[in-house]
């Protein structure tokens, strides 16, 4: 069996979200959060039987609505209006992998016992997981402050059955799913709506799933730079660990060791030079991939905070005897990391691009191009152009979201961070930057046939031999296409030790 994870108050990583995902661990709630949930939703009963006062979302409308008084026997109904009035998504679907994160945040954000939502509701939100019933969440509705409104209402809706999911490979019906499964629906009390839909966990979870992503391509565009410096019969000088130290960045440093250790043993990078410098593409590596480093770094610390909040409106506090009307749904703070990230990220592609147009350019005893026969055979020409073509769309993808902001509900919700947006657009720039660097690999596992039989270290020789048992070396011309995608599925798969 599985190793059971269980929700608590202690502050889960983004390795171990990793783990629980790709290990499939199923959830429980543990006594702490159990203890908390129930203390809070006892309190808030509590409170309902006594309040007279207006308490914003629990016993009033929402967003500009929040002045209208809700009757006490209205109050569930009030909550199942909002989960459907809310489930205004459209676009692509949200790919399953990060729908299955939202799930799990969200039941994280709601352990904590500030949120005043029902044991059972949790625990349903817990079902859903452990059995892979995963709901149908469109990219395309939030704005990233409210919370992510609408993608959070589609993930919710299947409570109250509603909505769709997918289950056992078919998309089916919440309410065909409830029967198969034998559960009845949710009968929601006072705010749980609100706490279902309030929250950021549709930012989050991209935030997320794109830095499990990023973490592994940041150091393939080492290995593959690395690849590309001895294609090209780059110098090792600007690796050199007395040049970092007096420019200390962190990223810095660590790329310049790093690309070190992997070129270690290289009889090619060893070889005298007829050239005293490389163009920046190459020489730059630890200045350019290290400030992308440091961007992930500070982004990884963003999105570690906001998986262990709580993220919904208004906060619960039971033994201060408050209920808090505040903005912790509020994006910015993602939608800003995001954003940076995207950035980084296109400029990892950016810099790749650069190394391959210049193994392509005839230079250093290269022939033009990559290929034997040049003129009959084209080469390596258009890999490039497929390259400059999506580094280009990077650029205009990384152009802020957060910078924007769009008045709505009748001025209430008056700015806005766009997150989600910035999100959905990150998660292109991530798997863009994926194929450009399996491009620079194709050029430069190439250019590096080119200096044989010298060798390169055992790290960067055994790569290349893993590489070449999905993607042969190009004598003639032929459809680059197939080769292209086989690269960009080596990657993927491609496990560091």
């Amino acid at each position: 069996m599985p190793t059971t994870y269980y929700i608590s108050n202690n502050t889960l990583s983004l390795e171990e979200l990793n783990t629980i995902i790709t290990e499939n661990y199923p959830l429980a709630l543990s006594e702490e959060a159990i203890a908390n949930i129930n203390k809070c939703r006892a309190y808030l009963d509590q409170k309902m039987e006594t309040e007279t006062n207006p308490i914003y979302g629990i016993n009033t409308g929402f967003g500009s609505l929040y002045s209208v008084k809700i009757s006490t026997e209205d109050l569930t109904t009030l909550q199942e209006n909002l989960m459907k009035s809310h489930a205004c998504g459209t676009g692509d679907e949200v790919p399953h992998d990060i729908v299955k994160i939202m799930l799990l945040l969200k039941i994280k954000s709601l352990s904590y016992g500030n949120s005043g939502v029902q044991l059972q509701t949790v625990e349903r939100l817990i079902d859903f997981y452990n059995h892979n019933i995963l709901p149908v969440v469109y990219t395309q509705g939030s704005l990233g402050a409210s919370g992510d409104l609408a993608p959070l209402a589609h993930l919710c809706l299947p409570l109250i059955g509603e909505g769709e999911v997918f289950m056992n490979g078919k998309r089916i019906t919440a309410k065909e799913m409830l029967t198969a499964m034998n559960w009845e629906m949710i009968k929601l009390k006072s705010k749980e709506g609100l706490a279902l839909l309030n929250g950021t966990q549709f930012m989050s979870s991209y935030g997320a799933y794109i830095l499990l992503k990023t973490a592994k391509l940041s150091q393939l565009a080492d290995v593959i730079g690395a690849v590309s410096l001895e294609g090209f019969d780059g110098r090792i000088d600007p690796f050199n660990n007395l040049i970092h130290i007096v420019r200390p960045h962190k990223g810095q440093v660590n790329t310049a060791a790093y690309i070190s250790e992997i070129l270690e043993g290289s009889e090619l990078i060893k070889q005298p030079k007829k050239h005293v410098q490389d163009p920046y593409s190459f020489r730059c590596m630890p200045q350019v991939h290290g400030a992308s480093k440091d961007a992930i770094e500070y982004v990884e610390k963003v999105f570690k905070t906001e998986i262990n909040s709580v993220t919904d409106n208004p906060n619960i506090f039971v033994d201060e005897d408050l209920i808090v009307s505040g903005g912790n749904f509020h994006g910015q703070p993602l939608a800003l990391a995001l954003d940076f990230l995207g950035i980084a990220l296109a400029e990892l592609g950016n810099i790749s691009e650069r190394r391959t147009y210049q193994l392509i350019s005839g230079l250093r005893n290269l022939p033009p191009f990559l290929v034997n026969n040049p003129g009959l055979n084209s080469g390596f020409m258009i890999p490039q152009y497929t390259a400059a073509s999506i580094v280009s769309q990077n650029k205009q993808l990384a152009t802020p979201a957060s910078i924007d902001s769009i008045v709505s509900s009748n001025g209430q919700e008056d700015h806005v961070s766009m997150g989600a947006n910035a999100a959905t657009k990150t998660l292109k720039i991530v798997d863009n930057l994926e194929r450009i660097l399996a491009i620079e690999l194709f050029n430069a596992a190439q250019a590096l046939e080119f200096r044989r039989p010298g060798k390169s270290s055992d790290f960067i020789e055994n790569f290349v031999s893993d590489y070449r048992k999905e993607v042969p070396t190009v004598e003639e011309d032929r459809i680059l296409h197939y080769d292209i995608q086989k690269s960009i599925q080596f990657l993927s798969n491609y496990q560091f030790n």
